[in-house]
């Protein structure tokens, strides 16, 4: 049976995958596996969430499943991923509930955990929460349900938060920032002009239905032409759950999640705050990022794909920064998580700081043509561990040498294999990618 938690929480289409039922049923399980780990008090849970219609009434699920289970609930309202992550921490609570599908459509919805501190589940908790769903207990009584709480200044403390971790002021600056009438709404905004920045707002009215809908990070040709119009130094844009950043510089052009990390670790390096002169990222981080950071003096580790294992690397060897190529950018010094508010405050600080603009700086980097292919298989797993397919990859990375590369991955929830190709043209690239696409498809 497939594993109910994904890498990013549990999530589907609201009220028909992730119904109200199945949210009262995780909430109520998260509780008391808590109680079994630490019986030494009443369990404290932190709930926030993105505007869509459906968090609404999924938090009210989520939080009638805690009370029922005997933990007491505070509201944070709608709010960033990484400001329900932060405040699990600075709230004192054991438990963190994020109700968002970040960047998906509007109709998905999701449910997100976090421990004490603000970190991510373990996927052994996970899976100790869903033994636990469907299995009957004694339910509290009386002064033994837990209660619910509003916390009126959720917002000003995460933002008084963000505003620690700005290392130069933003007076100056001129910038469009993209809301994606998500859970930033209020907060990029305002953050941005208290750290001194000139601010545009843009798809900064959520009203239930237009979360992500054709804005925000994964639609930046709004957001290129706003930056152009207003004659701003720059552009930010966020997802629907405010974890992620990417940027457009003031001629138009996209600055994605590497060449944002580039940024930041050359800064971070400069200043002595990158730990052993170490950046992590996953193996679709473009190679560009690896020869830049190269040349550079700095280390370069790379991780699967999925932030939950830049998270893991950064905690186990205490580095100081890491991310992915859509943004998702960690600063473990300030965060728990990706948080794309400060990513955006750390990169508008350098620009201000430099006074160079931000093209210049993310210059230090030039993206290679990249191209992936999608082959359906019949059985991906006997393509992965084909010679034939090896010794194909092989050939072809002998051929493109330093100045390109080939990345092979099986897809985790389908029968197909990913080929991706790196070189210096695209058409290079385009020509390589379908070499290896045809060797895939005849191995099995």
């Amino acid at each position: 049976m497939a594993r109910l938690f994904g890498t990013d929480g549990v999530r589907g289409l609201a009220n028909s995958d992730l119904t109200p039922e199945l949210a009262l049923s995780v909430a109520a399980a998260a509780a008391r596996v808590l109680a079994e780990h630490d019986s030494s008090h009443r369990p404290i849970a932190v709930v926030g969430r993105d505007p869509r219609a459906s968090g609404e009434m999924l938090q009210a699920a989520v939080s009638a499943g805690l009370t029922s289970a005997g933990a007491d609930v505070m509201q944070l309202g709608v709010l960033p991923t990484p400001a329900v992550a932060h405040l699990v921490g600075e709230l004192g609570a054991d438990l963190g509930v994020m109700i968002s599908a970040s960047h998906n459509p509007m109709p998905d919805n999701g449910i997100k955990l976090f421990a004490a501190g603000g970190h991510k589940l373990p996927d052994l908790i996970e899976d100790e929460i869903e033994s636990h769903m469907g299995v009957a207990f004694t339910r509290p009584t009386g002064a033994g349900v837990g209660r619910v709480y509003d916390i009126a200044d959720a917002l000003d403390r995460y933002l008084e938060h963000l505003l620690k971790a700005v290392p130069h002021r933003l007076d100056g600056l001129r910038v469009v920032v993209d809301c994606a009438n998500g859970a930033a709404w209020a907060a990029a905004p305002r953050v941005y002009r208290e750290a001194g920045a000139e601010v545009i707002a843009i798809h900064a009215l959520p009203d239930g239905e237009n979360i992500n809908q054709d804005c925000g990070s994964t639609h930046l040709d709004v957001l290129r032409d706003a930056v152009l119009s207003e004659k701003a130094d720059l552009g930010i844009a966020h997802d629907g759950d405010a974890d992620r950043c990417l940027a457009v510089d003031a001629e138009g052009n996209v600055v994605d999640g590497d060449q944002i990390m580039a940024v930041l670790a050359l800064a971070m390096k400069e200043s002595g705050d990158l730990v052993e002169d170490t950046l992590v990222a996953t193996v679709m981080s473009n190679l560009g990022l690896h020869l830049a950071m190269r040349e550079h003096g700095v280390n370069l580790r790379t991780t699967a794909v999925g932030d939950r294992y830049v998270l893991e690397a950064l905690r186990e060897n205490n580095f100081s920064l890491g991310g992915e190529q859509s943004g998702h950018v960690v600063l473990p010094a300030h965060a728990t998580t990706g948080d794309g508010l400060l990513t955006a405050l750390r990169l508008m600080a350098r620009v201000a700081e430099t006074g160079r603009p931000l093209s210049d700086l993310a210059g230090v980097m030039t993206r290679l043509p990249q191209v992936l292919v999608n082959v359906k298989v019949a059985d991906k797993s006997a393509v992965t561990s084909s010679t034939t397919v090896s010794e194909a990859v092989a050939e072809v990375e002998a051929e493109l040498g330093e100045t390109g590369r080939v990345l092979l991955r099986p897809s985790g929830t389908e029968q197909l294999v990913r080929v991706m190709v790196e070189a210096p043209s695209h058409e290079v690239a385009e020509k390589a990618a379908q070499r290896l696409v045809g060797v895939v498809s005849a191995a099995v």
